[in-house]
């Protein structure tokens, strides 16, 4: 698949007739498939006035603060390009309006790819900035991104791998975690209890064959009260129970502090009080503090970062063969910014 320059190569791109799935593959972006087809247009016309291989700075800057991620598909994605690209680095934080990477060379070099770039920029950042608010929350607390299941397949190990760089101390999805040297993290869910009809089996079953590099953490929410049943599975698995999981629907009220307060109690007074609490379910920032104050002591995070808002990114050309410039409203030439490093 030849990159695409022209609006005839536009007309001349053929997808496959029976096609799997409606993401892009890696090599549709790396030939810029998913371009805005504004960007093929303007090509067609610089190369027609003969100026397409002037040398331009472009940079990029973010609407509102939070934390830059997608660096390093960035990078790849320009890889066989001649350009320099100057940039804040993979999980650093960011203000409003400040320039978080800079691109020099022959427009035609990266016009195509402005598209992919601030879409790879914004959608990580934004879930990359939800994430560092949920570690700020839980502090040194173990917090693991449970969203996959709310986000396109396609992109679940963006979401996941964007939140490990925001803070979050793993995640589920079984990619994401490869992507970033981790082993994934995970319990078991209410489906294993619903079909084994019990749940005490369930965690004598998986005590029994799960490794031992796999944590005993038990759900207890599927069949009776939230305390009864995590007193039942502390006692049959003794000291090899690491912790049990609160997950409790909205309809029954969902994890409430009184609920984490309650059961910790409950566990301690039984001798139990190795025995961790791991919640999850509907969790945000304020949520986290606070049933973290009540004692929870890790936490699971889904919805919150995976459906995390793009942080809007701009692309702006502000030097064209060495002469400042810029359209209207915006100051024309660089701005400087000396957090900036040498990334190609």
């Amino acid at each position: 698949m030849k990159e695409i320059r022209t609006l005839e190569d536009v007309k001349k791109l053929n997808l496959e007739p029976q096609r799997l799935f409606y993401s892009a593959s890696h090599e549709e972006i790396k030939t810029g498939a998913t371009a805005d087809i504004y960007f093929v247009k303007t090509m067609e016309i610089l190369n027609h006035m003969g100026l397409a291989r002037k040398e331009v700075v472009a940079e990029v800057f973010p609407r509102k603060s939070g934390i830059i991620c997608g660096v390093e598909e960035v990078l790849n994605l320009l890889k066989d390009k001649d350009v320099e690209i100057y940039g804040l680095q993979e999980g650093e934080s960011f203000s409003p309006k400040e320039t978080i990477m800079r691109i020099k060379g022959p427009y035609e070099e990266f016009a195509i790819f402005e598209t992919a770039l601030l879409g790879i920029l914004a959608h990580s950042s934004g879930w990359a900035t939800a994430a560092r608010e949920c570690r700020e929350a839980a502090g040194d607390k173990v917090m693991i991104c449970f969203g996959a299941r709310h986000v396109h397949p396609a992109v679940a190990p963006v979401m996941e791998r964007a939140a490990l760089i925001g803070g979050a101390s793993n995640a589920s999805c079984i990619l994401a975690a490869k992507l970033l040297g981790k082993q994934p993290s995970g319990t078991v869910p209410h489906a294993a209890m619903l079909i084994a009809g019990d749940t005490i089996s369930v965690a004598r079953t998986y005590n029994e064959i799960m490794p031992p590099d796999s944590p005993r953490i038990i759900l207890v929410d599927t069949f009776k009260d939230e305390v009864e049943e995590s007193l039942a599975v502390a006692e049959a698995l003794g000291r090899a129970l690491e912790g049990i999981r609160l997950d409790t629907p909205s309809e029954r009220g969902g994890v409430t502090k009184e609920l984490v307060y309650e059961v910790r109690k409950r566990l301690d007074q039984k001798g139990y009080d190795y025995v961790k609490i791991f919640v999850s379910g509907g969790l945000t920032p304020d949520r986290i503090r606070e049933l973290s104050e009540a004692g929870a002591d890790a936490f699971g995070v889904g919805s919150y970062i995976s459906g995390a808002s793009p942080i809007d990114m701009t692309m702006d050309i502000k030097m064209v063969e060495g002469k400042p410039v810029a359209k209207r409203g915006r100051i024309p030439g660089i701005i400087e910014n000396p957090r900036l490093k040498k990334l190609k």
